[in-house]
């Protein structure tokens, strides 16, 4: 697996926050599993671990919210991702709205969309949510860099990963 390591190691993605609502429970996650799956029609999927939180209020929900962050929103990706929703109301002091089907979409996210989930698929100890986008939206005005994993790495997870 060292070749694989050293593969791995060069990626940089993008880090997303994903939100779900279902049965009265909301949460989200910091994810770096993610990508546009499909041309046409567009289709989007995002990897949840089974271990988290999101993904146990996810599993039951019709669609979740996918967000970009700037570079500058370090304490939002760190909030996400460095806390378990077990044990944190990650949403207590984050500016909120509903959109689609009652999806929560961070307002201060430089870019975000609602998609319906079409299916899940098994991918090790992760579960892909292949989404169908259905509304999106913005702030046209950031045009910073986004935040990446390297912005990332110092994020210590709310759950282990193992």
């Amino acid at each position: 697996m060292a070749g694989m390591d050293e593969f791995v190691d060069r990626l940089n993605p993008e880090m997303y926050v994903v939100t779900a609502a279902a049965g009265g429970e909301r949460a989200g996650c910091l994810v770096g599993f993610a990508s546009q799956c499909s041309l046409r029609p567009v289709r989007f999927v995002v990897w949840l671990s089974e271990l988290n939180h999101t993904f146990r209020v996810a599993r039951n929900a019709d669609v979740l919210a996918v967000h970009l962050l700037g570079r500058e929103q370090y304490g939002l990706a760190e909030l996400f991702g460095g806390h378990t929703g077990d044990r944190t109301d990650k949403f207590q002091d984050v500016r909120l709205r509903e959109a689609y089907d009652g999806a929560l979409v961070l307002e201060d996210a430089p870019a975000w969309f609602v998609g319906r989930i079409l299916t899940r698929a098994g991918g090790g100890d992760h579960i892909g949510f292949v989404l169908d986008p259905v509304e999106w939206g913005g702030h046209e005005a950031h045009g910073g860099p986004l935040l990446r994993l390297s912005d990332a790495l110092t994020i210590d997870p709310g759950h282990p990963v193992d």
